[in-house]
């Protein structure tokens, strides 16, 4: 099993920089997120300074562009990494849809499953294997002149995963993906037993197994080799868990382990800015299922053993590898974990 890390994007230098920083620590694949500067900038200089990683979009806000703009900057990458790429997208949340790219919403589902169709459309005409032609509901795509076309590459076309919290959209990725990107507020538990579940009902619908699917997986930890070290990171991911459950929608994920209406609570608590109160209903139990703790040491295998069994085709990520890359130290400590990982065999 491979170690990933999810990297946010800086200037197009510094973002290369990363990348090579990161190809050198032995991990498997660098997940650029769309924030304030683009994850598709990120992943093209990462592909110009790097020769083995995996470099995907962790991931991009997909309604804003057309998906004929998607597939075309994803159909080069591909190219220019020699295969390398894998197109992540997302919906994004209404309020930043709506009033931050100005681009329509609802319905989120059906319309990210036309998203995708259109976009595996459209890299079918790139690859002259059909004439373009895909009509939906929301997207419609009949014209490709061959002035306006890439062309063939010599690569298969990118994989394409979304990201995917409750049974709808992780139906979705059964029927029309070909990863998901789990969300970082996630237990194994919900992932195996209701997001899996969906993804297998989509694939009965699309007559795929499961082991076409890849399980991209973003882990919060609480790790260090002292008990000041482990209490500083437990913190933080504490408040993590804190922030994105106070999120509406994710309630489901607090539900499973039974903790019924601690997501209301804690939306009501981060609407009256009381941060303290939200980190106090995160007990340490309750973070136990959200989070991996361990010792510098030991946390290669802890993630091993957490996650192995979660899917045929599983990619760990570290979510929080990236917070204090610039020190040396530090990456060492990771490029060590990513060490354990892959000789786990």
């Amino acid at each position: 099993m491979e170690l990933d890390i999810i990297a946010h994007p800086g200037n197009l230098k510094a973002s290369q920089e990363h990348a090579q920083q990161v190809e050198a620590a032995g991990f498997g694949s660098v997940w650029w997120t769309d924030s304030g500067r683009s994850a598709f900038l990120a992943s093209t200089a990462s592909a110009l300074g790097t020769s083995k990683l995996q470099i995907g979009t962790g991931i991009a806000v997909a309604f804003p562009r057309s998906p004929m703009v998607t597939a075309g900057i994803a159909w080069e990458l591909a190219a220019s990494t020699e295969g390398r790429f894998v197109l992540g997208l997302g919906s994004q949340v209404k309020a930043h849809v709506e009033r931050r790219y100005s681009t329509e919403f609802a319905p989120p589902g059906p319309r990210l499953k036309e998203y995708v169709e259109a976009t595996k459309a459209i890299f079918r005409a790139f690859a002259g294997e059909e004439k373009l032609k895909y009509e939906g509901e929301y997207y419609n795509f009949s014209l490709l002149p061959s002035m306006w076309s890439p062309g063939p590459i010599e690569y298969d076309a990118p994989p394409i995963y979304i990201s995917a919290v409750r049974p709808y959209m992780s139906r979705l990725v059964g029927e029309c993906c070909d990863g998901i990107h789990v969300h970082p507020f996630h237990s194994p538990e919900y992932v195996k037993e209701v997001q899996r579940t969906a993804i297998e009902d989509g694939l009965a619908r699309s007559g795929r197994a499961i082991e076409e699917i890849t399980f991209a997986v973003p882990v919060m930890t609480a790790v260090g080799d002292s008990d000041e070290e482990i209490s500083k990171t437990r913190e933080h991911a504490r408040t993590m868990i804190a922030f994105y459950g106070s999120t509406p929608g994710y309630e489901a994920m607090f539900d499973h382990h039974g903790y019924t209406g601690m997501g209301a609570e804690l939306n009501v608590l981060q609407k009256r800015g009381d941060i303290p109160g939200m980190q106090s209903l995160i007990t340490d139990e309750v973070m136990s299922h959200y989070a991996v703790e361990s010792s510098w040491n030991d946390l290669g295998s802890k993630l091993v053993e957490r996650y192995r069994d979660l899917a045929p085709n599983v990619r760990v990520i570290s979510y929080t590898a990236a917070d204090h890359w610039s020190d040396p130290a530090m990456r060492e400590k990771w490029s060590q974990v990513t060490k354990t990982m892959r000789d786990s065999g």
